[in-house]
């Protein structure tokens, strides 16, 4: 049964940081690509950030600069930094494989930026 864990999401100020951790069970961790997803308020799930079998990444222009995506394979789990917050980047943030076919979900963890 794969589980993906979102967790490390809160409340913070603008311009503040945090670290989101997304804990995966259930698949070869270290033979997926991965993501991180959010979803703002009202607003239609979007890809963050993404990491390769190899660690190459990519990220939303919207976030590039602030977040840093890096994978822990024999942890089997994945960390998003996020630097210099702002209040657009509120959103329930999710982590799943990148592969488009993949459509199990976690619960995610909610990120509140505030002004």
């Amino acid at each position: 049964q794969v589980q993906l864990v979102e967790s490390g999401g809160g409340l913070v100020q603008a311009g503040g940081s945090l670290r989101l951790s997304c804990a995966v069970s259930g698949i070869t961790f270290s033979s997926n690509a991965m993501g991180w997803y959010r979803q703002p308020p009202g607003m239609q799930r979007e890809l963050v950030a993404s990491i390769s079998l190899g660690g190459s990444t990519s990220y939303a222009d919207s976030v590039k600069g602030r977040f840093t995506i890096s994978r822990d394979n024999p942890k089997n789990t994945m960390y998003l930094q996020m630097n210099s917050l702002k209040p657009e980047d509120t959103a329930v943030y999710y982590c799943k494989p990148s592969n488009p076919g993949f459509n199990v979900w976690g619960q995610g963890t909610q990120v509140t930026v505030s002004s």
